[in-house]
């Protein structure tokens, strides 16, 4: 039951900025294989170093099944050196290590008693992908409990890596992936879009087209495009005209010199390269830098071992002055289709 008959957008209630002063990031430690098939075991460093640079700024709340489970990551945070006294476990079972989509939606309001609450969406997966998905679709239940925070349950599937926030009452999203008849079949994009402002705490929606190529999320906003600041997005450009992204992407970017802010201001668009395309047994990989995650510290961003690495890595750190930008190779986690932001999710200080 929802705690009150009122949604959290009435109650005063809305999902804030990434680069917001976060109390945590909540992660989901990777342990099913079939999501790296035949190479979990050179995903476990680089995580490592991921929650490393994550705690330098905050606490970093891992969800694990079991205490072999505990120990093995330990084992692998200390060989990073991360701050320990920053890390806290959670004996919550996972069937897989997307967080930023079977996690918890934090809203907060800081004039409401409550000052935090939690919004648990349906998970499935994908569109029923990847089964079984019952124990990641109860983690929202589980973190509220430890929090002690009230759930409002829309009742409707909705992932994290979908939608992206500037804050301020805007909402960016794709019809690729919201309007996919795998999630919410029954719902027109008019209710889609009810559901968003009613649990969000938004009031203007943003609607682009496709997603990368290899996304099969089938085209989250995380790999496409991110807010950086209120008004200023940075968008993925490819600039080879052979390649299968270059003409969504196009129709992505001139899409977003059209849109207009909740105040009826442009869009700032900054252009973010794509690395060449990556591949793994004849499997595109949807390799992008704009999976990156903003943490309290340093916006960790993933690389390829490409050229465009350097290239974004500078693009971003003019648009985070006020933090480390910090490239983790990511060619071995993206052969599990996703990086950094999808598996992250940010629990907002309030």
């Amino acid at each position: 039951m929802n705690p009150t008959s009122q949604t959290p957008a009435q109650l005063g209630y809305y999902f804030p900025a990434e680069w917001e002063r976060h109390t945590a990031t909540w992660l989901s430690w990777p342990h099913k294989e079939a999501s790296w098939p035949g190479k979990i075991e050179t995903v476990f460093g680089v995580y490592a170093q991921f929650v490393k640079a994550v705690a330098e700024g905050e606490e970093v709340c891992i969800n694990v099944n079991d205490e072999a489970m505990r120990q093995f990551a330990l084992w692998h945070l200390q060989e990073a050196g991360a701050n320990l006294s920053k890390v806290k476990f959670y004996f919550h079972p996972t069937n897989d290590a997307w967080c930023r989509d079977h996690g918890p939606a934090f809203l907060i309001n800081p004039k409401a008693e409550q000052k935090k609450v939690v919004v648990k969406w349906n998970y499935n997966a994908w569109g029923e992908k990847y089964p079984p998905h019952d124990l990641d679709n109860q983690i929202p239940l589980k973190i509220a409990e430890v929090r002690g925070l009230p759930v409002f349950r829309p009742g409707i599937v909705m992932e994290g890596g979908s939608v992206e926030f500037n804050g301020k009452g805007t909402l960016l999203t794709t019809k690729a992936c919201l309007l996919n008849e795998n999630r919410n079949p029954l719902l027109s994009q008019g209710q889609i879009e009810q559901y968003l402002r009613d649990y969000y705490g938004v009031s203007h929606i943003l609607w682009l087209g496709d997603g990368i190529v290899g996304d099969d999320t089938d085209g989250h906003i995380d790999d496409l495009t991110r807010f950086v600041n209120a008004d200023t997005v940075v968008t993925v450009v490819e600039h080879n005209k052979n390649d299968e992204n270059y003409e969504p992407l196009q129709e992505n970017l001139k899409e977003l010199h059209q849109l207009r802010l909740e105040n009826g201001k442009p869009l700032n668009v900054i252009e973010l390269p794509m690395p060449a395309t990556v591949e793994h047994e004849d499997q595109v990989l949807p390799a992008s830098y704009a999976n990156f995650y903003i943490s309290n510290a340093a916006v960790v961003v993933p690389t390829f071992r490409d050229p465009n690495d350097q290239k974004a890595l500078d693009i971003l750190t003019g648009c985070f002055p006020d933090r480390k930008v910090i490239g983790l190779d990511s060619t071995d986690l993206i052969w599990g289709l996703g990086s950094f932001h999808c598996l992250s999710q940010q629990e907002p200080a309030v």
